[in-house]
């Protein structure tokens, strides 16, 4: 169900240049799904729409979740500033979740590319199955992955090669000879189509979170849209909006 309410800051750091991780303590954390996420509201009028951020992790009381985000406007410095005890208005809880039901008891790739790499650790604490877990990163700053490391095993890619593979995600896939029977991915839109093809190629199972700019966040103004095989019930074209449909699809069912 959908709500906006105060979440409250219970605190903030900066893991890695210009990317920050804030706990809210707020009563979505009961509902919140893997790969779900929130829309977070500016206090700045001339910023008023609410900013998507992907639910990074639920703490295991589901009072509070945790959003690691990277500072790229006047929404997110405005974010950045936040102290423990500061109330934030939130949107929530967002579309849909990763299918948990198609990877249990299986070989899992959890794939995530840059800032789409935050909500892969809900998903690899949750899902019960045998994890590979495949982390791109521009630079030697691999935030996120220790912890990631207890839940599955991590294979980092830098397009720098400063650590792990040089290159991408699937260049570290195949460096390692890693194989499964499902793959569950986030990040940005040229990996995603990578990995729609690499399993389209060997016949496995993707699905694919999208990330992209979203305005109402509800799906009223059909303003993040992807197109897919069938015809959307809500325009009548073949289309689906990421926000309500999405923002996981099955990769065989959206055009991207």
């Amino acid at each position: 169900m959908k709500e906006k309410n105060m979440a409250r800051v219970l605190s903030q750091q900066e893991i890695a240049p210009r990317i920050c991780d804030l706990w809210l303590e707020t009563t979505m954390a009961a509902q919140a799904l893997p790969g779900q996420f929130i829309g977070v509201y500016p206090e700045n009028a001339a910023t008023l729409l609410p900013r998507p951020i992907s639910i990074c992790e639920v703490n295991a009381e589901k009072t509070a979740l945790r959003i690691v985000y990277r500072i790229a406007g006047q929404g997110t410095a405005e974010f950045s500033g936040l102290k423990k005890g500061d109330p934030v208005d939130i949107l929530g809880v967002l579309g849909n979740g990763f299918p948990l039901e198609a990877g249990r008891g299986k070989r899992c790739f959890l794939i995530g590319g840059g800032i789409g790499i935050p909500p892969i650790l809900q998903l690899a604490k949750t899902l019960e199955a045998e994890k590979s877990i495949i982390l791109g990163y521009r630079d030697s700053h691999l935030f996120l992955a220790e912890e990631l490391a207890k839940y599955g095993k991590v294979y980092a890619a830098t397009e720098d090669g400063s650590r792990g593979t040089r290159g991408n995600v699937l260049d570290a896939i195949g460096e390692n000879a890693l194989e499964a029977d499902v793959i569950y991915a986030c990040g940005p839109m040229p990996m995603l189509r990578a990995v729609k093809r690499y399993a389209a190629q060997r016949g496995i199972r993707a699905y694919i979170s999208l990330e992209e700019h979203m305005a109402c966040g509800v799906g009223a103004c059909l303003g993040c849209v992807v197109k897919t095989r069938d015809v959307d019930p809500h325009s009548h074209v073949h289309n689906a909006r990421i926000c309500t449909d999405g923002p996981v699809f099955d990769a065989e069912e959206v055009d991207i």
